[in-house]
């Protein structure tokens, strides 16, 4: 792909401007979840104008295979999306910034590699400009993090990998010690002053060393904080394309990678506030996992629980005249969102005030909980986040927990053991009555942590999977 000799039209300009609006736009959109799809049909909008814009303004060699690379990836990605489950939405969100992350690899390493055929190329020294050095360095750096990173977040969600804290002996001074290499290897390809004759081995080794920091940086990092890891990622993404729009000198991939890595890291900023959590150690790796005691408070204790049945949980809902409801993974896995809003329904035909409350990192990745909800229609207004109804629970008359674990694990306010200290819960033992589903007492959350709530004397243990717990208390109050 080589730049046009043939001076760029005004309307170039006008056209990146145009998809840099849209963008802005769908982030705007994507906000809210009455907005959401909105903004996904402006980012489309944006994405096509900017790739039909950079076709037009190079001199393709191959067009048809262009067009065909971009048409088996559509296809590709449209099949993908239309069979994927909701509760593999973290997992397919993983993938996807891999992919992001490994492109930005790929495109430097034919950069590096071809300089001439992306103008980067100084014609007097036949070397490559200084500041496309900085620029390809930073740009596969980035890149290889976030690729190496999202395969361990995907394992990770996915359960090809346990979501425990993986504690490397020294971890903090190897991520420290690799980091550094990186950025001194960096400024070492920047002055001299013939790389690629005399130092061909830095490119690759800043590379090699990038891909291994990922791994480093995501596996000391525990199940419970995945979802700020997912925003990370998709922030690192973000820098890596925009990198590699420097080197391409294309307005489009800088303004959109901007975009995406700054509103992903004010997301992750966000998240680790609601969390409790430093920022900077969001960025060291491992700000969820310490060595120590904290490692032993998933062990699961056999202590005596109240059980109850969904006719039980029908009785005492239609009682009250205040339910807030709880979605966790449970219910995505399950897919009981739909059967939760008919439940809803029925209690406010029955007079009963209904509200759902969302933790920030309930589910696998950020909004997967607002996501399930939009998609069984549950009215917006309806729909509180943790600091907007956490008061609430003491006075309303029954909290239905379904599938939300570590996000209501008091264990998270009085053991300083507990991998979870310090995080924000949802104050559902407040409630004058909790109603929690559960598949089994079996097991604990995805941090590995047992929850108190379970054995107080104000909550009922609603054990089955969570679908067929729901369609059974709707059955029950619809008599």
């Amino acid at each position: 792909m080589h730049e046009a000799v043939a001076s760029v039209p005004p309307f170039v300009a006008l056209a990146y401007l145009v998809a840099g609006v849209l963008f802005i736009l769908a982030l705007r959109g994507l906000s809210s979840p009455a907005t959401s799809r909105t903004g996904n049909r402006f980012g489309m909008a944006g994405m096509a104008i900017a790739v039909a814009t950079t076709l037009y303004t190079h001199d393709i060699a191959n067009l048809p295979e262009i067009i065909g690379a971009i048409a088996i990836g559509g296809v590709i990605g449209f099949i993908t999306a239309r069979k994927i489950a909701m509760t593999d939405m973290p997992q397919l969100v993983a993938a996807f910034h891999s992919l992001v992350g490994l492109a930005a690899v790929l495109v430097g390493a034919a950069a590096y590699l071809n300089p001439g055929a992306f103008g980067i190329l100084d014609a007097a020294t036949q070397q490559i400009h200084n500041a496309s050095r900085i620029e390809l360095g930073l740009g596969v750096a980035i890149g290889a993090i976030t690729f190496s990173g999202s395969v361990i977040a995907f394992l990770k969600l996915n359960g090809n990998m346990s979501g425990k804290p993986i504690l490397l002996p020294a971890r903090h001074a190897i991520n420290l010690g690799t980091l550094a290499a990186i950025l001194g290897l960096i400024a070492w390809y920047f002055v001299l002053p013939a790389p690629t004759l005399t130092a061909p081995w830095l490119f690759w080794v800043v590379i090699g060393l990038s891909f291994a920091i990922g791994f480093l940086l995501i596996i000391p990092i525990g199940g419970a904080d995945m979802p700020v890891v997912v925003s990370m990622l998709n922030s690192y993404s973000g820098w890596a394309a925009a990198a590699m729009g420097f080197t391409l000198g294309n307005s489009a991939m800088i303004i959109t990678g901007a975009l995406v890595g700054s509103s992903g890291a004010i997301l992750s900023y966000i998240m680790c506030k609601a969390m409790n959590r430093s920022f900077i150690s969001v960025i060291a790796g491992g700000f969820g996992a310490d060595a120590g005691p904290a490692g032993a408070g998933g062990a699961v204790v056999d202590r005596p629980y109240k059980r109850g049945s969904a006719e039980d949980a029908a009785f005492l809902m239609k009682q009250a005249d205040s339910v807030i409801i709880v979605p966790g993974y449970g219910m995505a896995v399950s897919q009981a969102q739909h059967a939760l809003r008919e439940m809803g329904d029925l209690l406010k035909k029955e007079g009963v005030s209904v509200k759902y409350a969302i933790h920030p990192v309930a589910g696998r990745m950020p909004g997967h909980m607002n996501v399930l909800l939009a998609e069984a229609n549950v009215p917006y207004d309806e729909v509180f986040e943790l600091e907007d109804i956490n008061g609430e629970f003491g006075q309303a008359d029954v909290a239905f927990v379904i599938g939300a674990n570590d996000v209501t694990n008091p264990a998270a306010k009085t053991d300083k053991t507990s991998p979870i200290y310090g995080m924000p819960i949802l104050d559902v033992a407040n409630a004058k009555s909790v109603l929690f589903v559960k598949r089994s007492m079996g097991g604990a959350g995805y941090a590995g942590v047992d929850n108190d709530v379970f054995y107080m004397d104000n909550t009922m243990m609603l054990l089955a999977d969570a679908k067929k717990m729901v369609e059974e208390i709707v059955k029950g109050l619809a008599h």
